[in-house]
């Protein structure tokens, strides 16, 4: 399926963002592709020259969903920057992406898409894994990480926790949400990790962050 997508075609990218913006409003069940053609505009045969199904869609939109974050990732010049610094910039996309795509999103994907669902988790879950090894492994280096760490098994816990994370019944707080747990989550990571150079860059880090944000919110 991936040979036959081209998402350097700008056209088709909007067509996904709009519909990711339904979904997330009207859910997935709800919108049958008359109604997703009729809210964004365009024919019927336009949205199949994209798409042979709903089905196939929400194929599509779970490759996206790898091609935006590699997209991403890719602006972030990892060689500029240290290991904590990197984390703070992808915490960022985490975050932005849990408050693009709702929980009522996650659930219905999941529970009507359950093969396509797990395919992209697993590649998903595959794509984060070697990113906190190389992350990881480059904190180690410049004296901000441990160097006794597992990071094979760090990596893995940290990934596992973040999949989980997602499901509803995770938190015994109902009123918690996903940014809530992920910012513990983040943090826990990095101050269990880190030497004490690491901790006091990221203590620093974090106080200006959070004083940009005031200043922006004022």
């Amino acid at each position: 399926m991936q040979n036959e997508i081209n998402f350097d075609d700008q056209r088709f990218r909007e067509i996904l963002d709009k519909i990711i913006e339904l979904f997330s409003e009207f859910g997935i069940r709800n919108l049958n592709m008359d109604d997703i053609s009729r809210n964004l505009r365009i024919s019927k045969k336009t949205l199949y020259q994209y798409v042979k199904s709903k089905e196939d869609l929400i194929e599509k939109l779970f490759y996206y969903d790898q091609v935006k974050w590699e997209d991403e990732f890719a602006k972030i010049k990892v060689e500029e920057l240290n290991a904590i610094e990197i984390l703070f910039t992808v915490s960022l996309l985490v975050t932005e992406e849990m408050n693009r795509i709702s929980s009522k999103v996650r659930f219905e994907l999941k529970k009507y898409y359950e093969p396509a669902f797990n395919q992209f988790m697993i590649a998903k879950q595959q794509n984060i894994f070697r990113h906190m090894v190389k992350n990881m492994e480059k904190g180690i280096r410049e004296g901000l990480y441990r160097s006794d760490l597992n990071i094979d098994m760090i990596a893995n816990l940290y990934v596992k926790t973040l999949i989980t994370m997602h499901n509803k019944d995770y938190c015994v707080m109902q009123d918690i949400s996903s940014e809530e747990l992920f910012k513990v989550l983040f943090e826990s990571h990095i101050r269990a990790i880190s030497t004490p150079e690491g901790i006091a860059f990221f203590e620093k880090r974090k106080a200006e962050i959070q004083e940009q944000n005031r200043n922006n919110n004022s």
